[in-house]
């Protein structure tokens, strides 16, 4: 019998043990056990998770815009729904991977943690529509990662000057609002681009909004030199389809029509009324861009002057067809109070003439000479009162005076109506449009 033989059931029994041991260590609550995380511990709470109290805490801050879900151009508020992820280093946290089989993560509850209070200074939305993730993940390393799902109402400077062809650029600012904040560093994990990009892939809605680009500004402590302060500035752009096919398109047109109505007889009463109906269909679109644009504006949008050159000009418009209007009105009145020339003249005055031409047999005698150059003067003064007791010349008795006026006046408007439309068009394209493309 070998001398080694009575140590060999000690050595099993060994054996057993470590395998028990290894065995028991693969499971989540020797992990616990482990980390002091089964029981309630307020001092992981409560205490910054540093053991030197002068090495600052580095929390990364990554944010996902997932969805533009509204832009109130009259509140000046930005609504978006957002995903942010929070990372940080716990050094009392630690655990070896080869130690607990291989676990290289564990969730725990976010309540039994120390939790930094990051918030969103330009935030109006309700607390209610935050929605933080009952479990952060932890690492081997001590890394920390919360996460965050939130309906996000910001304020935002919205300047829609060169609406519906406008881009917007909202900031969302975070930063530490605790007393402990000069010991706290933000920063992000990942970059602008890569955000921006993973944004656009996990894009839910837009609406009538596209991203085009985030970018990331770091504000450091003036006294420390550690960023204390991150914002992300956001650039949007608005879709201005549906804005160029109900405004611009339409405006446009009704400049045309109220051209092509210079076209339409004055004899047909039809003119003045068209007119009429395109003003006010120029109105109803500036009551529909008054429920759209802020009135907080230190100047006008480029397409409420659009609008407001547009109803002037149609508006002049209508006011020379008032005007061609009256003079017909006027010529048709004096050409109905103008009697003919056959009944201007006293019948006497065509008998004289008549007894003038009318040669006679013998000589005429003096006192008939004198008789005819007597009632001569005298049908002169008839003529000179008749026309001044009628008030006005007999020029501006003539019928057509008025109405030739009124066509000059028409043409001479039409040419300089289509001058100042035009302009007016380039000028807005210039100012406008062209600062887009």
């Amino acid at each position: 019998m070998s001398p080694l033989a009575p140590l060999a059931p000690l050595a099993l029994l060994a054996l057993t043990g470590v395998c028990s041991c290894r065995t028991s260590d693969c499971s989540y609550l020797d992990l616990l056990t482990h980390l002091n995380l089964t029981a309630t511990h307020n001092t992981l709470v409560n205490m910054r998770p540093v053991k030197n109290w002068t090495t600052p805490t580095l929390v990364h801050v990554d944010m996902l815009l997932l969805g533009i879900l509204q832009v109130d151009e009259k509140t000046q508020t930005f609504t978006s729904h957002i995903w942010i992820t929070t990372l940080w280093t716990n050094e009392f946290l630690t655990w070896n991977l080869s130690d607990f089989c291989g676990i290289d993560k564990l969730m725990v509850p976010r309540s039994s943690l120390w939790i930094p209070n990051v918030v969103i200074e330009e935030d109006v939305s309700d607390s209610g529509t935050i929605q933080n993730e009952p479990l952060v993940s932890l690492s081997p390393e001590g890394s920390v990662s919360a996460f965050t799902r939130r309906r996000l109402t910001a304020t935002c400077l919205l300047i829609v000057n060169l609406f519906p062809f406008d881009q917007q650029r909202c900031n969302f600012t975070f930063s530490i609002i605790n007393s402990d904040k000069a010991s706290i560093m933000l920063g992000t994990v990942h970059n602008d681009t890569v955000l921006t990009k993973t944004s656009g892939t996990f894009m839910v809605t837009q609406g009538e909004w596209e991203l085009n680009k985030m970018e990331i500004f770091k504000f450091r402590n003036k006294r420390s030199g550690h960023p204390e302060r991150l914002q992300y500035t956001v650039t949007i752009s608005r879709r201005p389809l549906l804005y160029v096919v109900i405004f611009i398109f339409p405006l446009m047109f009704f400049v045309c029509l109220d051209v092509a109505s210079f076209f339409i007889s004055e004899a047909r009463g039809e003119k003045l009324s068209f007119k009429v109906t395109v003003l006010l269909s120029i109105s109803v679109l500036l009551l529909i861009l008054k429920d759209m644009m802020p009135s907080t504006e230190a100047y006008l949008p480029m397409i409420a002057v659009y609008c407001i050159g547009i109803f002037g000009l149609v508006g002049f418009s209508l006011l020379e067809a008032m005007l061609i209007s009256f003079l017909h009105d006027l010529d048709d009145y004096c050409k109905a109070q103008s009697p003919d020339d056959s009944q201007k003249d006293i019948p006497l005055e065509e008998d004289f003439y008549k007894a003038e031409e009318t040669p006679e047999k013998g000589a005429a005698p003096p006192d008939r000479a004198e008789g005819r150059d007597l009632l001569k003067l005298i049908l002169e003064e008839v003529r000179t009162t008749r026309q001044e007791v009628g008030g006005r010349p007999e020029e501006e008795m003539r019928p057509g005076r008025y109405r030739r006026l009124g066509d000059i006046i028409d043409r001479v408007f039409f040419s300089l109506y289509l001058l100042t439309a035009l302009g007016f068009l380039a000028y807005m394209y210039t100012s406008w449009i062209s600062q887009i493309l």
